[in-house]
């Protein structure tokens, strides 16, 4: 079964306006991430290499962060299905530019504390977000049969920007990053607003004069209803309910490690920003590869089903690798199973998006990018105190990658319901759309 090149590109060219955007957008975050270890270290414990404040400040953020997406996430699955993808990607995208302000102005001890609040309500808005909404919108003018090989080729752009913004990190002066990266944030959100077409057509509401207080009961029990129904929709499937597993338990394990690696490789090995985006450019370089050409052209042969367990077994090895690593060219070592371990995103999407019917692609993401949500409010409860203490000179035994070989237990679990999904029929039950239901895509 070949791949339709020319097909899939004139597939495509409708989302050359969301495509870019987002290109740019990732470009700008990435290129700040190195930069931003050295800064909040510098700032909370000045001329010290580990930086305790700075670990559990960053656990507290992403705790706070899972406790609040529970909520957000489905919720705005749900408004992307109803009010259309374009005003909730521009809301998301837009929600970046104050944090990196505020550190371009100043990189103080206050600017940074208040940089950790402003980003804090910045990735309960954006964070997965972005994505679940982008592959609500894919879904919307891509045929089922080749959604697996686009939501790749889009996650494979995600590492082309992490790529480029590396280069860009790692070559221009550390003064200019902060203001280059907040000329690319306010691009994005510009150029959607002028350029990006809807697909979600609104049917005319008839509370328009209603009083306030009844329009507000009235979007109170819409909420209730929709989050219930995408409840429903994800249970009452064999498939989704094993993908929330999936999903629950593999990124309770790197979100964990993502939230603590870098401190990790700064204190054990004493890795600067340079060294911090070799490893980040590396593992880019070779996933825009797996991503935008390997996937498409292995997943007619094998399946979503086969892609994923693969994947979650590469980020087993990774983790372990990460953990137990002895010497600084280990951790080189480790990051080249982020090729393979990056394929788990665009699977996951697809499988997600065969077992959910035309009108629920927002609702059914967005309830599962909730369950991952629990995931990254767990995490850094466990993770960045036994982070902490193996760094310390108190740890019970020399092991300072121990937290992340733990993480790598849940990326096992992972594995196992992955090993169990059973794929349903292409032709799946549609449900009965709701009374309420307002969406109907224009480009499908």
């Amino acid at each position: 079964m070949g791949w339709d090149w020319k097909g899939s590109l004139r597939e495509l060219r409708p989302l050359v306006h969301l495509l870019l955007p987002l290109f740019v957008h990732w470009v700008a975050e990435e290129m700040t991430v190195s930069v931003l270890v050295d800064v909040t270290t510098g700032a909370l414990c000045p001329g010290e290499s580990t930086c305790s404040e700075a670990i559990y400040i960053n656990g507290l953020q992403q705790t706070v962060v899972g406790i609040f997406k529970m909520v957000v996430l489905p919720i705005l699955g749900q408004l992307a299905d109803e009010y259309g993808r374009k005003p909730l990607l521009i809301l998301t995208v837009s929600t970046t530019i104050v944090p990196f302000v505020l550190l371009a102005i100043n990189e103080s001890k206050a600017s940074v504390y208040a940089y950790y609040v402003i980003r804090t309500i910045s990735y309960i808005i954006s964070q997965g977000s972005i994505f679940c909404i982008s592959v609500a919108y894919v879904a919307d003018v891509v045929n089922e049969g080749k959604r697996a090989a686009v939501f790749s080729w889009i996650t494979g752009l995600f590492s082309v920007s992490h790529v480029i913004g590396n280069v860009l990190a790692r070559f221009l002066p550390e003064d200019y990053i902060f203001e280059v990266s907040i000329a690319l944030l306010v691009f994005g959100p510009v150029y959607m607003y002028l350029f990006l077409i809807e697909t979600v057509k609104q049917a005319p509401r008839h509370d328009q004069h209603s009083p306030c207080l009844h329009k507000a009961f009235r979007i109170v029990e819409d909420r209730y209803n929709s989050m219930r129904n995408a409840a429903t929709i994800v249970l009452s499937s064999p498939t989704l309910k094993g993908m929330s597993l999936v999903s629950f338990f593999y990124e309770l394990g790197m979100s964990g490690i993502s939230s603590v690696l870098l401190y990790y490789l700064k204190s054990a090995f004493g890795f600067n920003k340079n060294q911090f985006s070799e490893i980040l450019m590396m593992v880019g370089m070779g996933s825009i590869v797996s991503q935008l050409l390997v996937l498409p052209l292995i997943n007619p042969l094998v399946g979503e089903k086969v892609i994923l367990c693969t994947a979650l077994l590469s980020s087993i090895a990774y983790a372990l690798l990460y953990g137990l690593a002895w010497a600084s060219w280990v951790p080189y070592l480790s990051a080249a199973f982020g090729v393979i371990y990056v394929l788990v995103k665009p699977s996951t999407y697809a499988i997600i998006s065969k077992a959910s019917s035309s009108a629920d692609q927002g609702k059914a993401q967005g309830f599962i990018a909730g369950v991952q949500s629990i995931a990254d409010l767990l995490s850094p409860l466990v993770m960045s105190p036994l982070t902490s203490w193996f760094l310390s000179s108190d740890a019970p035994f020399n092991c300072k990658g121990f937290s992340i070989i733990c993480a790598s237990l849940c990326m096992v679990i992972s594995l196992r319901y992955a090993c169990t999904l059973k794929s349903e029929a292409s032709s799946k039950i549609d449900y009965m759309d709701d009374v309420d239901n307002i969406e109907a895509p224009l480009l499908s």
